[in-house]
């Protein structure tokens, strides 16, 4: 999650909504002023928006058109309601019918759970839909994570969403769905709270639990329930310097340590939890002057200065990640097939000692190397991409999937000094990872690729990438711009290395086809 310190202008000042309608195209409807509205179907809130910040102009009014991640469910019938966040007024109420209009359209998971979408459409299980009963579990990791913070020297307190909700009213909020705790470190300088944070990473980890970093101050702590459950909490750390309070994600305030602490209570339902010792200064921080109304679309705008700070210094290990959150957060229809580039390395290479897949994705190559009798490792920064493929190879013992950020370079070393130490021939494959990442991830995957392959075992990177888009939608089916295949060539042999082969060819027969290049590159002496 992210945060906030202003709102949009003219939220305080709503108008009355008039004239709406609701189709299979979106919520259309007529306000002068800015609106928030909550999106029933079949009395359960599905998502919420602001009418002019969310939508487009549509004629006299304005359109909010079904996000993306909500489309796919939106066939049969469902009672539709639409009402003023703010008031409570029912604005709209009819049946609605989505696409072939049989059966009421259900908006659930793969687990079979109800999902709403969070303010940035992204799919959630809201807390909303669950009894107070299912809600002790992420209590009692709450509690868990926070003991374990203290243990290791932090003193850490609710945060953001959890806090708000507690202050407010002492309940968790319906719409959201994850937990958050903070700490503001005694420490000054970014520097030192970034060892710090990585302090406590290390020691959480000797604790027994699993660690996903989003930034050099803010992670998640995965903590496994008694059913088995994994439950992610988000920690964000911030520190005092020159009068401000810095706070991932986006606080950098004027405050004082007595603000802060010592740290008081607050209750969330019916348990004490430590709090900022002014809980309104610090949601004001957080959510501005009106945190005490609800605003289940509420977007966060930093200033352009606190954000430029928490980048420069924080920043850079998550680029691009909320795309691939929500491009894998969607139901996976069957496991892919494997792709016709690793079918083409498999008939040239075999007996390896490693077959390594940078960019696995849902992890399907990888799975078909290791089904030749390879052993095989899917890399990927997005855990969610390969869970499918992890969970059907649990009795297959020749693949693995690491979770791996091209952009975190602690992760990129690791993962390198393990491999260049396996025994036996290592081949990497990138299949669109480089027409998919910038000049600063390539130069990691160059880095890696020249510490495993350049040993007396030897070992070959083999890369397929968009080098021409053509007019058939291959760019966009698979998120890729084009690379020139010089330039790509140029970097490697910066980093030392040897292209042995290189074609291009379309990717099918027919008119306007795009068109990739492969390439097979080699690392051949210890100086590269």
């Amino acid at each position: 999650m992210s945060t906030t310190l202003r709102r949009v202008p003219g939220l305080a000042f709503l108008d009355r909504v008039s004239e709406v309608r609701v189709d299979g195209s979106g919520v259309r409807a007529r306000s002068r002023q800015e609106a928030v509205l909550d999106v029933h179907f079949d009395g359960r809130r599905i998502v919420s928006f602001w009418l002019h910040r969310d939508g487009v102009k549509d004629g006299n009014g304005w359109l909010f058109a079904w996000p993306k991640t909500l489309r796919e469910f939106l066939d049969g019938i469902a009672d539709v309601r639409v009402v003023v966040t703010r008031t409570g007024e029912e604005v709209f109420r009819g049946e609605v019918r989505f696409g072939s209009g049989r059966g009421r359209v259900e908006v659930l998971n793969q687990h079979g759970q109800p999902i709403s979408l969070d303010k940035y459409q992204r799919r959630v299980v809201a807390f909303d839909t669950r009894s107070g009963e299912e809600l002790e579990p992420m209590l009692d990791a709450i509690d868990e994570v926070l003991a374990a913070l203290k243990d290791v020297g932090i003193e850490a307190f609710l945060a953001y969403g959890t806090l708000l909700g507690a202050v407010r009213g002492g309940k968790v909020i319906g719409n959201d769905s994850d937990a958050d705790v903070g700490y503001v470190s005694h420490l000054t300088h970014p520097v030192d709270v970034i060892r710090e944070s990585f302090r406590v990473q290390r020691a959480l980890i000797a604790h027994g639990y699993r660690i996903t970093r989003y930034s050099a101050l803010a992670f998640k702590v995965d903590v496994e329930e008694a059913d088995g459950t994994i439950r992610g909490l988000d920690v964000f750390g911030g520190f005092l310097m020159d009068g401000r309070l810095y706070l991932m994600g986006e606080i950098g305030d004027r405050f004082e340590e007595s603000w802060i602490f010592p740290l008081g209570t607050t209750t969330l339902e019916g348990r004490s939890f430590p709090a900022p010792a002014d809980t309104d200064r610090m949601l004001s921080a957080m959510y501005g002057a009106s945190w005490r109304v609800p605003d289940p679309a509420f977007h966060f705008d930093p200033p352009t200065t606190t954000v430029r700070r928490l980048n420069g210094w924080f920043r850079g290990l998550r680029v691009g990640r909320a795309r691939w959150d929500r491009i894998y957060s969607r139901v996976l229809k069957g496991m892919p097939a494997p792709s016709p580039f690793v079918e083409w390395v498999g008939s040239i290479e075999g007996a390896l000692g490693t077959f390594v897949d940078v960019g696995c994705g849902r992890g399907a190559d990888a799975l078909y190397m290791s089904e030749r009798g390879e052993p095989a490792l899917g890399l990927d920064f997005q855990p969610r991409s390969f869970a499918e493929a992890a969970r059907r190879s649990e009795d297959n013992h020749l693949v693995t999937y690491w979770t791996m950020n091209l952009l975190e370079i602690r992760q990129v070393l690791v993962v390198g000094a393990i491999l260049a130490r396996r025994p036996g021939r290592t081949v990497v494959a990138a299949r669109h990872v480089v027409d998919a990442t910038k000049g600063p991830a390539r130069d990691r995957l160059w880095r890696l690729c020249r510490m495993v392959l350049q040993g007396e075992d030897g070992g070959r990177l083999y890369l397929e990438f968009l080098s021409r888009s053509g007019s058939d939608g291959y760019a966009g089916q698979h998120r890729v711009r084009p690379r020139k295949p010089g330039r790509i060539v140029a970097e490697l042999e910066q980093w030392g290395a040897t292209v042995v082969h290189r074609e291009t060819m379309p990717v099918s027969d027919r008119p306007g086809a795009s068109t990739v290049c492969r390439l097979i590159v080699e690392w051949r002496g210890e100086d590269g």
